[in-house]
């Protein structure tokens, strides 16, 4: 079996893949604090009953990483690794001013997506996590670049730590658009506030998409991201939810590896 993770600033997720199927996940806390030893106490504990036969990494969070290489070092040396950064085959080619610039599971979602709707032409993810990553994939699967925008939990804190009177709220769906009151205030400026910039930026994208590739154009924008579920059903643009997007790059990329 297959362990896949995906080391984010704020969670961590993982899954064990049993050939192309995904038999569990996981979404843990990210510290980077944490040992490598602690790392491997960690994933233990959670693939108890599982088999590891392999192992894939990416991670956005470099002191992260360095104690993941020193965990594979010492407690998976004699299982098939893979860690996406330089030299990695992804299939991905990366058509921006700086390729080192593009965190790995930027590079992993891209070759996901497109693996799974490269057929119906271009795709744009959508990533809900600390950021909102919003990549472009073209209909060769290489990687366009894209949008980064504040992430729904930081933009909430911030507000709430730089106004007196305004306070974190549950992030739910509310009433109405009209809040009644200040947590349905909060909650509707959030919620439909992101939906309408996510949506604002993916007809954006749409429009430099089809100068781009003229002709009827058929996008897929795919959703993922831990956040991801507060804003289905509100956005008008967002077409696939695949919670997994990441971890199924990472089973392909080590597929290409080993």
């Amino acid at each position: 079996m297959l362990l896949t993770v995906d080391v984010g600033n704020t969670n961590t997720v993982l899954g064990v893949f049993d050939g192309e199927e995904l038999v569990r996940s996981w979404r843990v806390k990210t510290d980077p604090r944490d040992t490598s030893d602690e790392l491997w106490l960690q994933y233990r504990a959670l693939t108890e009953g599982h088999v590891i036969t392999g192992l894939a990494v990416c991670s956005t969070v470099p002191s992260s990483l360095r104690e993941l290489r020193g965990m594979i070092k010492t407690y998976f040396s004699d299982i098939p690794t893979t860690i996406v950064e330089p030299g990695v085959k992804t299939g991905v080619q990366l058509l921006v001013d700086n390729p080192k610039e593009i965190g790995a599971d930027r590079i992993v979602n891209t070759l996901a997506a497109h693996t799974l709707y490269g057929d119906k032409g271009p795709a744009i993810v959508v990533d809900f996590g600390t950021s909102t990553n919003l990549d472009v994939v073209s209909p060769k699967g290489e990687f366009l670049g894209g949008a980064l925008a504040p992430g729904i939990e930081i933009s909430v804190d911030a507000l709430a730590a730089r106004a007196a009177q305004l306070r974190k709220v549950e992030l739910i769906r509310p009433k109405s658009v009209i809040g009644k009151n200040t947590v349905e205030a909060l909650q509707s400026g959030t919620i439909y506030g992101f939906a309408g910039q996510v949506d604002g930026l993916v007809e954006r994208i749409f429009d430099e998409l089809e100068l781009q590739y003229p002709g009827e154009l058929e996008v897929s924008v795919i959703a993922t991201g831990g956040l991801a579920p507060l804003v289905l059903g509100i956005s008008e643009t967002i077409d696939y939810h695949e919670p997994f997007l990441t971890l199924i790059g990472l089973r392909l990329v080590h597929e290409r590896n080993t």
